[in-house]
């Protein structure tokens, strides 16, 4: 199986060697700096069907995270508030002046731990099909999550996730060993929602209408950034003090999401608003 998931034109790779991993990132485009996120088993070329949408006006720095991609992984546990302090020690590296951040589902979520541990290295932030609480998550899909191990890469030998990773990773063999320590850190509870409240970065919350989560989740995340809780006034007066905003995207999974032009549509309408 081949994904359809590279883009057409390369960008630029590099590694960097920042906060105790070996970070791999690519570079398309010109312009303010905007950073993609992407989600968990894939890596920067998830992006590629619009990465073009998105470096059209930007230099896009697409990230492989820990264990993903091109970034081999290293001894620690997969933990989004580490992968977040490794794209602070990266827009350091890189000498960015609060680049814009767009993260998908794992990338959505340290996005969000970017902002929350971080704010004077982010521009505006997009955190797309990412829950801020476990609980919030459909008991099914935690069912299904509980089921990945290193015992299960066998079974995922046809899927996207296995190609892309035997096909770019320093170590392909580590593919049992990613789903381990991915399972374990999706076993860990976790509740965002005072972190939330207290956002400084404008932020836009993003979800398709069919996610992981229900759209009632995402819209109660908004509420907790001021959000939806008065009429927006005829001159916006009413909207969100913070600047944030709520994007429920028609029609999309939290498995297509990634690839929709809507999605690069509403993000780039959001960290692309005049102040």
């Amino acid at each position: 199986m081949t994904t359809t998931w590279t883009a057409e034109q390369h960008g630029n790779g590099s590694y960097a060697e920042v906060n105790g991993i070996n970070l791999y990132y690519e570079t398309h485009g010109e312009g303010r700096p905007l950073i993609l996120l992407h989600g968990g088993l894939g890596s920067g070329e998830m992006f590629g069907p619009i990465i073009g949408q998105f470096a059209e006006g930007h230099q896009v720095i697409l990230i492989d995270l820990q264990g993903h991609g091109r970034t081999a992984d290293i001894d620690r546990p997969l933990d989004i508030k580490f992968m977040a302090d490794d794209v602070a020690a990266l827009i350091d590296h890189l000498g960015l002046e609060k680049p814009d951040v767009v993260g998908y589902s794992l990338g959505g979520g340290v996005a969000l731990l970017l902002a929350i541990r971080h704010p004077q290295k982010v521009g505006r932030l997009v955190s797309a099909s990412a829950g801020i609480r476990r609980s919030a998550t459909y008991p099914e899909i935690l069912e299904q999550q509980g089921q990945v191990g290193p015992e299960a890469a066998e079974f995922m030998k046809e899927t996207p996730m296995y190609e892309l990773y035997s096909r770019v990773a320093p170590r392909p063999e580590d593919f049992p060993r990613l789903l381990g320590k991915i399972g374990k850190a999706m076993a860990v509870d976790f509740d965002y929602t005072e972190e939330v409240r207290n956002l400084q970065v404008p932020t836009l919350i993003m979800a398709a209408d069919a996610d992981m989560c229900p759209p009632s989740h995402f819209v109660e995340v908004f509420e907790l950034l001021d959000g939806g809780l008065r009429d927006g006034g005829w001159m916006g007066e009413g909207r969100p003090k913070g600047g944030h905003a709520l994007a429920i995207l028609p029609g999309l999974t939290h498995y297509n999401l990634f690839t929709s032009p809507l999605f690069a549509t509403a993000a780039l309408e959001f960290v692309d608003k005049p102040e």
